[in-house]
């Protein structure tokens, strides 16, 4: 079975809802809605924060062991 796919970016209205419009598709014909809603930013952090809380610990002390 082959299928067509749209992609929409959207907001979610009041109540909850998504109204989404595709003119190219028949009244009537099955189809199947996919929800993908994108996960809220984090705070940003600066990459030595991230890498000092990396679950390895610090592999190496200083530049010099790094150069090594």
């Amino acid at each position: 079975m082959s299928s067509l796919a749209w992609q929409f970016k959207t907001t979610v209205l009041s109540g909850h809802r998504i109204e989404v419009v595709v003119p190219g598709l028949p009244e009537g014909r099955p189809a199947t809605v996919v929800v993908l809603a994108d996960a809220p930013a984090g705070p940003k952090r600066r990459l030595s924060e991230n890498i000092g809380n990396y679950r390895g610990g610090k592999l190496f002390k200083t530049a010099e062991e790094v150069d090594a």
